[in-house]
């Protein structure tokens, strides 16, 4: 299948500091392609997979499970380690799931961690009776284009696939218990009007890390995909300001860019 127009991934060679960025369920690289392109034009080496079963039509994602997914983001990560002296991660919402785990997984060899409005628990009530759901209905209406910019749009399925979703719980629950094994110094930044993600998944992922470098910062004007709302410039400064304090070679490589 064609990917959608705006959904490829991206890759830019820069300097030896790395960044993967990691988008979210049924959507896409667009959703975080300013973020990418916003780094890439200061000089760093930036890296944005599109997930298996993604950027294409629902029901290829009926094929992929968490464990498709997660390979990808592994992958990309192991291509920017053999690359890059410094490699951080940053994640949105499922994405950011997947990020916490890859920090898990990883260690030290992942300087630090950005995370915007990550997911860490399916709160439908009806979520427990996927496992059998996901034999009778196929998909369910979409969550993409949370977005309180007018104008702005999100390039992602209007349909979940209820076997994604499944694999999408099974995920959350892994992360979940994993996440006492992050250690990285983590950028926080989650909306408190998100109708995607609640707040309580923040809260929750906050109180169980291991990180004591951790800082929190609300998006009072966005919602849940920030990352193309009004809060999106924020995050791109932010994030690169993250970067520069762990990591002395950010500003050199910059300024010797011209970005």
């Amino acid at each position: 299948m064609p990917v959608l127009p705006g959904a490829e991934p991206f890759r830019h060679e820069g300097g030896e500091v790395g960044v993967l960025l990691c988008h979210g369920f049924t959507g896409s690289p667009q959703s975080l392609r300013p973020w990418a392109d916003y780094l890439a034009a200061r000089g760093l080496t930036v890296s944005l997979p599109l997930l298996p079963g993604h950027g294409t039509r629902w029901q290829d994602m009926q094929l992929t499970g968490w464990q498709d997914w997660y390979a990808e983001v592994d992958r990309a990560l192991r291509e920017l380690l053999d690359r890059c002296e410094q490699v951080f991660v940053f994640g949105l919402s499922m994405g950011g799931a997947l990020t916490l785990r890859l920090a898990a997984k990883h260690g030290d060899s992942i300087s630090g961690i950005v995370l915007v409005n990550p997911a860490n628990k399916v709160h439908d009530p009806l979520a427990v009776a996927l496992p059998v759901v996901k034999h009778v209905i196929r998909s369910t209406p979409g969550i993409a284009s949370d977005i309180a910019k007018p104008g702005s749009e999100e390039v992602g399925y209007d349909r979940v696939p209820t076997r994604a979703a499944d694999s999408l719980r099974k995920l959350f629950r892994l992360v979940d218990a994993e996440l006492p094994q992050v250690t990285q110094p983590v950028l926080l930044l989650h909306s408190p009007q998100d109708h995607v993600v609640p707040p309580v998944d923040s809260a929750r992922i906050l109180s169980r890390i291991s990180s004591t470098d951790v800082t929190e910062t609300l998006l009072e004007q966005s919602y849940h995909v920030a990352t193309l709302d009004f809060d999106a410039e924020r995050i791109f400064a932010d994030s690169y300001a993250f970067v520069g304090r762990l990591a002395e070679s950010v500003g050199r490589e910059g300024a010797a860019s011209g970005g």
